[in-house]
């Protein structure tokens, strides 16, 4: 993986500035106002995309998600068949790893080459604005770099 030093400027994990007991969000993380949200996230309508649509018009589902993939960067996926366990296992697991300490996350850190790994920043401007995250990103293209974590063994 790569190392923070590839990074425009330090990488500052969100989780550290959260832990530090800072009362002030720095700056880099705070939205100029035109970039700001002007309406509050109950009165958006984010696209839930109904995936029995596969089978019963397959063209025009993928059409939606592309939509909502190019519009929005997400989507709610309904009876997508995908058991609550299964989620709920996949949840539990990542939440265990976001709780380990910070040192054995730094292990997986990604570089801005590939984001793949553990990070808190996207994007290479120097002087970015920042979200107030911490991911992982993973990658399940043949060719990709992810690094699973060892931590929790259950991950792998």
């Amino acid at each position: 993986m790569g190392s923070i030093v590839d990074w425009p400027e330090p990488v500052v994990y969100v989780q550290s500035l959260s832990e530090s007991g800072t009362l002030v969000v720095p700056d880099q993380y705070i939205k100029p106002p035109p970039e700001r949200p002007t309406t509050w996230l109950t009165d958006m309508n984010i696209p839930v995309i109904d995936m029995t649509g596969l089978i019963s018009s397959r063209e025009e589902t993928m059409k939606r998600v592309f939509e909502a993939c190019r519009e929005w960067g997400f989507m709610q996926l309904v009876n997508h068949g995908v058991k609550m366990e299964l989620l709920d296992g996949a949840r539990d697991i990542w939440q265990e790893f976001f709780h380990a300490p910070m040192e054995v996350k730094k292990k997986y850190a990604n570089s801005p080459k590939t984001y793949e790994g553990f990070g808190s920043r996207l994007g290479v401007e120097k002087g970015a604005t920042l979200d107030w995250s911490d991911y992982y990103y993973l990658n399940y293209h043949p060719n990709c770099h992810t690094k699973w974590p060892a931590h929790p063994p259950h991950l792998r």
